[in-house]
């Protein structure tokens, strides 16, 4: 009996023993309260070392859950991730809404510029309706090129743009081969999809494909930052954009994607694949110096291409030999140049200041007129200044009626 007590009480103890040893292993809770949510959660037991991911997000603030949920008090990895939304992105556009959303976030009003959820939602990045169209238009699966399909099905009740919805593209429903061909090899091309296999193409989906860079970028200080993924920024440089552009064709006979050949070692010769004609300012500017907010997110409204979104041409900025760029005086302090540049310090604007603004009226906030008539502008992805000087009153011999960029690739492209 004593013998039996004496087992029970030693294999007690080192349960007790194993107990308390794993009891060591786990770590010293990190506590932290957001303040918008009040709910102490231990994320940061983990991640202490994780950089803010930007100063609009500040950890205080916002904290961790917020945005990418999971199991605010566990210690145990597994059970902490467990309910995370997006798995490590949040702003995947299948969960961005609870993640990202909200009327004082990133689904809210309108006029307040606050609408970023809806315009990405209804971009072409997102619906990839003018690939979708032209395909089945082509292979006889729709009568016209009025487009009436996208990735997801998506509704603008305020349309401007006469396209109130789309409907979702189903390629189990089509019977042409080569439409079948088109789902299988060409739908890795819009912010609902994974990307393709290889570094070129390496990006997130959803927001994160543009603002959370995946690879190294030249900050405003002309440094490089280092590769990262807890980042969101507005410094989005071309080698972002180039994840998905510039990276090959797609031949329509065969219904696959073709990547370039070529491999460039150099910005001149990476930028743009090497059958395309350039300006000088088209690549030592990047892609964001000149497309638009709306351009390149969407305005919220369905379109059914990227020609229909895309507007800014030459004149924009340099003007045409007969008008000088439209400007603005910066008057207002809420106007949205001065959030954008406060986003993105590359420029210290100030009342006062007049800025060149687009045929509607978007504001190249990153420019400024200077006393004598010329311009500066500072790139959002490097910091670097230009100086330019309007079309009017030089020898240019350009046509006022004639602004597509081959026009002034006759005299200003750039041999490489």
């Amino acid at each position: 009996m004593r013998r039996t007590i004496t087992l029970a009480s030693g294999f007690l103890f080192l349960v007790l023993l194993i107990v308390g040893w794993q009891q060591s292993l786990r770590p010293e809770p990190h506590p932290l309260t957001p303040q918008l949510t009040g709910q102490v959660e231990y994320c940061l037991t983990c991640h202490a070392d994780l950089p803010e991911i930007s100063p609009s997000h500040p950890v205080e603030t916002f904290g961790c859950v917020r945005c990418h949920g999971g199991e605010r008090l566990a210690l145990d990895a597994d059970l902490a991730h467990s309910t995370m939304r997006g798995g490590a992105n949040p702003s995947d556009l299948s969960v961005v809404e609870q993640s990202c959303g909200g009327s004082k976030c990133h689904s809210g009003d309108e006029a307040a510029a606050r609408d970023h959820i809806q315009r990405v939602r209804t971009s072409v990045q997102a619906t990839y309706t003018g690939a979708i169209t032209n395909i089945r238009y082509t292979f006889g699966a729709q009568p016209d090129l009025s487009p009436i399909m996208g990735i997801h099905a998506v509704d603008d009740e305020k349309t401007a743009t006469g396209i109130a919805a789309l409907s979702a593209f189903d390629p189990s429903m089509e019977t042409n081969p080569a439409l079948e061909q088109f789902a299988q090899n060409c739908l890795t091309c819009h912010l609902y999809a994974e990307p393709r296999e290889g570094d070129a193409y390496t990006r997130f989906t959803g927001c994160a494909a543009c603002h959370t860079p995946t690879r190294d970028f030249p900050s405003s200080s002309g440094e490089k930052k280092a590769k990262t993924v807890h980042t969101l920024t507005t410094e989005i440089a071309y080698t972002q954009c180039n994840a998905c552009h510039n990276r090959g064709n797609y031949d329509l006979r065969t219904m696959t994607f073709v990547p370039r050949e070529d491999v460039p070692t150099d910005r001149i010769h990476n930028y743009y694949q090497p059958i395309a004609q350039f300006t000088q300012c088209e690549w030592t500017l990047d892609c964001i110096d000149c497309h638009t907010r709306e351009e390149a997110m969407g305005d919220g409204d369905i379109h059914g291409s990227q020609a229909d979104m895309q507007y800014v041409q030459c004149k924009t900025c340099h003007g045409t030999i007969t008008e000088l760029p439209k400007t603005k005086t910066l008057t207002d302090p809420d106007d949205i140049a001065f959030r954008m540049a406060l986003l993105n310090p590359v420029i210290d604007l100030k009342l006062g200041d007049t800025i060149i603004v687009t045929e509607q009226g978007e504001p190249l906030w990153n420019t400024r007129m200077l006393p004598d008539g010329n311009f500066e502008l500072f790139g959002k992805a490097t910091g670097q200044r230009f100086l330019f000087r309007p079309v009017m009153g030089t020898s240019c011999e350009q046509k006022p009626d004639e602004q597509a960029s081959r026009y002034c690739h006759e005299c200003h492209a750039v041999e490489r």
